[in-house]
């Protein structure tokens, strides 16, 4: 097969999209290199890059954050230079919600979540308003419709009208060379470059409304002053939006907070390692990538019972309600000074992440290209 795949979420760093779209598209490659991959970022081309004009491009992206309606220009003229490409192809792969005008027989379209529709508050508006113009009236080209997780499928198909045999869902993986148990010692130059306390509580996304970090902050705050001395609570993630109340908090607490800003895999690895536990109170999550990263580092985690992420950590987290400040904080008191419990967890935690891998993922990526292309 011919094969588009829109690969304009690499240009940035990687966060959930451009993970998924990254490791995605490099095991495609790998397990079905008999077919004619063509990457689109913002023009076509033949090879797989991620981060190549970064530090340009996140200068331009800031930049045109502060025009108004920069975004939308943006997105739209991307949208457009799709269009004047004149090759076409057999299939097309939008991991990123709403397709382009990439020309091909078949459309398949990755869909993470509807928070975009369901708490468009937690969103900058811009890019709220954008998806809600042009994902409705773009998702009905969609030949198959990818999900991450049952609950997310039965919101496309309950809440949305969108036509069951169309959807199907597949798991995601994770970067295994990233994300394993290290062996003593290994991380140690991530601790002495971040002076990373002995023992500590880790949180890995964006500081953005969705993730319910002023809950965790509130509940870490909570705990008892003896405790937070042995515990530090470590965060790492980019800024995000709708974060002054965070920001503002964290400058009180510093003492006990520490905020690292975005890392790359390999020091993500390294931090998950080096951490007491993981706390992730999120409210909504199509998936949940860093709980599944942190269990397969063997990192105890303490989740919310909410959306997808049972569906990815099973019987291996500890679950707490992201709505109550008291359960984030029982959780995390409860699974900090129960060393046997983290041990279990941890164990736990590997063994559950064993059931997740990018290869099964695209496996089951290329089963559905095919059936797109010979429905």
């Amino acid at each position: 097969m011919k094969i588009a795949i829109n690969a304009a979420p690499l240009l940035f760093p990687l966060t959930g999209v451009g993970n998924y779209t990254y490791h995605i598209a490099e095991e495609l490659a790998r397990l079905a290199p008999e077919n004619d991959y063509r990457y689109y970022y913002g023009y076509f081309s033949k090879s797989l890059y991620a981060g190549r004009y970064r530090g340009i491009l996140n200068g331009v992206k800031e930049f045109v954050k502060k025009i108004p309606f920069g975004g939308e220009i943006a997105r739209r003229l991307n949208n457009n230079a799709s269009s004047l490409n004149p090759e076409s192809f057999e299939l097309y792969f939008e991991p990123n919600y709403i397709p382009l005008k990439i020309r091909a027989r078949r459309t398949v379209v990755t869909v993470m979540d509807f928070s975009f529709k369901l708490y468009p508050e937690w969103h900058p508006k811009e890019r709220a308003a954008y998806f809600e113009k042009h994902f409705w009236e773009n998702i009905g080209r969609a030949d198959k419709i990818i999900v991450a997780a049952e609950f997310i499928k039965e919101e496309a198909i309950n809440k949305f009208g969108l036509p069951a045999d169309k959807i199907r869902t597949i798991p995601l993986g994770f970067s295994k060379a990233a994300f394993r148990p290290y062996a003593p010692g290994e991380a140690a130059a991530v601790r002495k470059k971040y002076s990373l306390p002995e023992s500590f509580i880790v949180f890995v996304g964006s500081l953005e409304p969705r993730k319910n970090l002023l809950s965790l902050l509130k509940a870490y705050i909570s705990l008892d002053e003896a405790l937070r001395g042995e515990f530090k609570l470590v965060l790492a993630g980019f800024k995000g939006w709708e974060n002054g109340e965070i920001m503002e908090l964290l400058a009180k607490v510093k003492k006990d907070v520490v905020y690292l800003g975005y890392l790359p895999d390999a020091e993500l690895g390294a931090l998950y390692n080096l951490a007491s536990l993981f706390a992730y109170p999120s409210y909504y999550e199509g998936f949940g990538l860093p709980p599944l990263e942190a269990m397969a580092c063997g990192c105890p985690v303490v989740v919310s019972r909410a959306a997808s992420l049972p569906e990815v950590c099973g019987d291996a987290a500890f679950y707490v309600d992201p709505l109550d400040i008291e359960s984030i904080a029982q959780g995390i008191l409860k699974v900090a000074r129960d060393e046997a419990l983290r041990k279990k967890m941890k164990a736990a935690g590997l063994e559950r992440a064993k059931r997740f891998s990018w290869e099964r993922s695209a496996l089951e990526h290329l089963k559905i290209f095919k059936e797109a292309v010979v429905q």
